[in-house]
């Protein structure tokens, strides 16, 4: 029987209730059975110097999800060399398990620019996309760019457009930086062990 396997990336910077929420609705609209948390390695799209190391970002990870037993640390955009590319990420799990079906978990969001990606046609040919509503668009905007990708690539779009996440990394270290609560905002455990290792209120002291 086909394994489903989402695949829920992102710098995690730091990880938050919302990619939860989000993954977790993920599994339960597309019946996964698994979710890889995949803390991004060096990333080309975005300021390297503004993400804390790897390390850190994926021990925040693995509080966030543990007792979860549907969600799984995966590490290897992080011991990838080099920046970190969607379609090289889905090529290396298809190699390690080539019968299971992958869903590329995402915001909405990215669907506008999705096209700038790396190979975009070998990540449409190679999984699902499931496409959560988030940022400033309209469900319909969502709906009509899902459909504008599905016929110019054949491409296989599900939207999870119920729940719209509004929670953000950096709103998150924002209110860090200004001393502001955060609660409810992310698992508490992620948030003893911000505290406990001063973590972006450090950067907020260079800065100031």
């Amino acid at each position: 029987m086909e394994k489903k396997v989402g695949i829920m990336g992102g710098t995690f910077n730091p990880v938050h209730n919302g990619h939860l929420l989000l993954a977790e609705s993920a599994r339960e609209t597309f019946g996964l059975d698994e979710i890889l948390f995949m803390p991004s390695g060096n990333s080309y799209m975005k300021d390297a110097a503004s993400i804390l190391d790897g390390e850190t970002r994926a021990h925040m990870t693995e509080l966030a999800i543990e007792g979860n037993p549907f969600f799984r640390l995966s590490r290897i955009e992080l011991e990838r060399k080099g920046p970190t590319y969607t379609c090289d990420t889905i090529s290396q799990l298809k190699e390690q398990d080539e019968d299971s079906r992958y869903f590329f978990i995402m915001g909405a969001d990215n669907l506008f620019i999705l096209e700038k990606w790396k190979d975009v046609e070998y990540i449409f040919q190679n999984c699902v996309i499931a496409a959560a509503a988030r940022g400033d668009e309209t469900d319909g905007e969502i709906r009509r760019r899902a459909e504008l990708l599905k016929k110019r690539y054949r491409a296989d779009i599900r939207l999870l457009l119920e729940r719209r996440i509004d929670i953000s990394s950096l709103e998150i270290r924002e209110r860090l930086r200004k001393g502001q609560s955060v609660r409810y905002l992310l698992p508490d455990s992620v948030l003893a062990y911000i505290a406990q290792e001063n973590l972006y209120q450090q950067e907020a002291q260079k800065n100031g």
